[in-house]
């Protein structure tokens, strides 16, 4: 499988042969991300502690494998063969990446949802994965993760993603588009190697990484969930040498974010329709209130009405929405006067101390009563509001 040298990937020629038992139809995909759930919630901690852009907030790892935990949910107890789309893998990635979008938390698990959702459309009516579509898939969802942020930075997962897409193409077109299984095998070792080359290209391409002498925390998540993707359809374990070399990676290295400046500010989360005019009037408003705004579509549009072309009903879409501020109020006032959103979550960003500063995240049920967020924040110190 691999040749034994630290940091050395596997590649095209190293281990896949005709003889490779690969899956790629729905069952597989299943498996994917239930073989990503367990791998991140073995290496969160590890993604926290190398945690430093754009937040020190050391909850990377926790806010990814929460997310991927939220689609696996979606899929549970839905054997692949039990419904009419059940061996649909379009299907299958849609309804978790719904789920993940939902359910996202902070920046990582919001791309990670956006990625999750845009690779299911190409798949759409698919019974099985091939290089081809893994190519238009991962380009699908580079491009949508590029255009969820307002302010899109080199040097996170938005780079290791690109670069996984582009490897997909470059390997499905050096392959004259051969859909059989050895060339989606042959596609998949080329994905993970380049997302891993991105990975440490990470550091030099951010000053924050640089300087703390770390790779970027989502892309090394990415790269995990990528990996994970190349295991599941080749039946094998993920490359034991993957994070080999890694700078910070190491069990004995310290949580870098621990000794860095809190961060103030809050991170506000929510789900909302809104018309694409709204969508845009939201998007530049929170730009001006604050930094790392993301906004993605969840699902299609609603209220529109193909029968009748005099409808007066205005075309809406479904909105994942987050944002870090320095204060919540202004921030969900102006998000609740274009609608009527959910899920509204607003975390502190400070980072957790061992000194009792910041007790553990604390949830309160929808719609439970009427205390502000001021008021929620500074009557016990809560780091998590959700209302």
């Amino acid at each position: 499988m691999a040749s034994g040298l630290p940091g050395k990937l596997l590649t095209p020629l190293d281990g896949i042969t005709l003889q490779t038992k690969i899956a790629a139809n729905a069952h597989a995909m299943k498996r994917w991300l239930g073989k990503a759930e367990v791998v991140l919630g073995n290496h969160s901690d590890r993604l926290n502690a190398i945690n430093v852009f754009p937040v020190a907030d050391g909850d990377t790892g926790t806010n990814l494998y929460l997310t991927v935990r939220a689609a696996v949910a979606a899929l549970g107890g839905t054997a692949p063969d039990s419904s009419e789309n059940g061996n649909d893998v379009g299907a299958v990635l849609s309804r978790a990446g719904q789920a993940a979008m939902e359910q996202a938390r902070g920046n990582s698990g919001t791309l990670f949802a956006v990625f999750l959702c845009a690779a299911a459309e190409p798949l759409a009516g698919k019974t099985r994965l091939s290089a081809p579509l893994l190519a238009t898939a991962l380009n699908r969802a580079q491009i949508r993760a590029w255009s969820a942020l307002s302010e899109p930075v080199a040097g996170t997962m938005l780079s290791v993603l690109e670069a996984a897409a582009h490897a997909a193409e470059a390997a499905d077109a050096s392959q004259n588009g051969d859909d059989s299984n050895h060339a989606l095998g042959l596609s998949l070792d080329a994905v993970v190697e380049a997302a891993y080359q991105a990975v440490i290209r990470t550091e030099d391409e951010l000053a924050q990484l640089h300087e703390a002498h770390v790779v970027d925390a989502g892309g090394v998540g990415m790269l995990l969930v990528l990996d994970c993707l190349r295991a599941a359809v080749l039946g094998e374990e993920l490359q034991e040498e993957l994070l080999d070399g890694l700078h910070g990676y190491k069990l004995q290295d310290p949580h870098i974010h621990e000794h860095m400046p809190a961060d103030d500010g809050v991170e506000v989360m929510c789900t909302i329709n809104l018309s694409p005019l709204n969508a845009a009037i939201l998007r530049q408003r929170l730009d001006e209130m604050g930094d790392s705004v993301i906004m993605s579509q969840v699902g299609g549009a609603q209220g529109a009405d193909d029968d009748d072309d005099e409808s007066t009903v205005e075309i809406s879409y479904r909105w994942r929405v987050h944002v870090h501020v320095a204060d919540p109020e202004p921030a969900v006032a102006f998000i609740r006067s274009l609608g009527e959103p959910t899920d509204i979550a607003v975390s502190q960003l400070a980072i957790p101390r061992d000194d009792g500063q910041h007790p553990a995240d604390t949830q309160e049920p929808a719609g439970s009563g009427s205390t502000s967020i001021k008021e929620a924040f500074n009557s016990s110190g809560q780091s998590r509001h959700e209302y």
